[in-house]
């Protein structure tokens, strides 16, 4: 079993758990206040074990599946017998760092609040979109793929331009810090994979 399968797992039980249970959903949720002035440092990875609802978890842990086998067999193919710990250190940086830019902004906030793997999950996308750009993202509504790459543009562009707006209730900061530090992450395991990922759009 690969440590992304353990990863849903997890995550999946967790989340079913605190559906149903208030107090361990308080308890578990980001809350950049409590972690400031409380010191529940804790939350800066538990929340990313909770969703929403069922809905938010689903797609989550759909895309995780989708990218993060994938991502595991190529640090297997380049790093060996240290893959699957840079995968975890990929999988939890990007819980962590993802919410850095949050706690600065609303540390003093005591009604902000988060939930959900998407700063993890966005970490793994764009690890396997580094790594391997000439892969192509589906969409139901869209009659043909789109490059990976392009894609990832795209995503990022939109995550920034509704972090700014905030005008919903989704962590669209969380997306976007988490996609820089899977670039970021996994350009700095391997330099090379940097220009390779320009050999490899350019054709």
């Amino acid at each position: 079993m690969n440590l992304t399968i353990v990863i849903i797992i997890i995550t999946a039980v967790t989340s079913f758990i605190a559906f149903g249970n208030q107090p361990a959903f308080y308890k578990m949720k980001f809350n950049a206040y409590l972690i400031h002035h409380n010191r529940q440092w804790h939350r800066f990875f538990t929340y990313a074990l909770i969703h929403a609802d069922w809905m938010h978890l689903l797609v989550n842990m759909f895309v995780l599946w989708s990218f993060g086998s994938l991502v595991e067999q190529l640090f297997q193919v380049h790093f060996a017998q240290q893959a699957t710990f840079y995968y975890l250190l990929l999988y939890v940086g990007g819980v962590l760092f993802s919410t850095l830019p949050s706690y600065g902004k609303h540390k003093n906030n005591d009604f902000y609040n988060a939930v959900g793997a998407s700063g993890a999950v966005s970490a793994v996308l764009f690890s396997s979109i580094i790594m391997y750009p000439q892969g192509t993202i589906i969409f139901l509504f869209l009659p043909f793929p789109i490059p990976a790459w392009i894609f990832g543009i795209l995503y990022l562009v939109y995550s920034a331009y509704m972090a700014k707006r905030g005008s919903d209730n989704i962590g669209h900061d969380a997306h976007f810090w988490g996609a820089v530090y899977g670039v970021v992450f996994t350009i700095a395991l391997n330099p090379s994979f940097f220009p390779e990922f320009f050999r490899n759009i350019l054709g």
